[in-house]
């Protein structure tokens, strides 16, 4: 792993355990084990850091949920709630507690989002063999709902939300 990479991954569990805010750069410089100096060689600014763990986030997830039915949508955030943790999106924490007014972090968290949301709609679609945009953005409150919930509810929220999903996805079908 070079220096780049054990900085995102430092980075990653600081600002997702800590918040963008709290997280100084003086708890990523210990945290990457390496020097200010070097921490601003690899990372430009704190910004440029959280938007390329956050794209980084983003690859990780997106692979994650290449599935080909909601049902199955809903069995990979139970798996990702297991191995990453369940403390929320970690894209949408960041764009509030920043506010939506640092460019970097607000361009990475819209392409994640433009792009989720595509996914599902195209999940959406092989499972029911057609496009349905209600039935999509339904789908997709449910998944974001059950990330958040999960918060203080654990797997619990995302099975609920798996069997309120399977029944919008069986009332959709002719």
């Amino acid at each position: 792993m070079d220096q780049t990479q054990k900085l995102t991954a430092a980075a990653e569990q600081l600002f997702d355990r800590n918040g963008f805010m709290a997280t100084g750069m003086d708890k990523l410089t210990e945290a990457a084990g390496m020097s200010s100096r070097t921490l601003y060689k690899h990372a430009g600014s704190k910004a440029q850091l959280m938007a390329r763990v956050l794209t980084e986030r983003d690859q990780r997830f997106m692979a994650r949920i290449e599935v080909q039915s909601v049902d199955a949508l809903f069995a990979a955030l139970a798996d990702w709630v297991r191995v990453e943790g369940n403390r929320g999106c970690l894209f949408l924490r960041t764009r509030a507690e920043t506010g939506g007014d640092i460019p970097e972090i607000c361009e990475a968290v819209t392409a994640h989002k433009v792009a989720f949301t595509q996914r599902i709609g195209r999940i959406v679609a092989m499972d029911l063999g057609r496009e349905d945009q209600a039935l999509s953005d339904q789908i997709l409150i449910l998944f974001e709902g059950a990330t958040h919930a999960a918060v203080y509810r654990g797997t619990e929220a995302v099975s609920a939300a798996r069997v309120a999903a399977a029944k919008l996805v069986e009332s959709a079908k002719p």
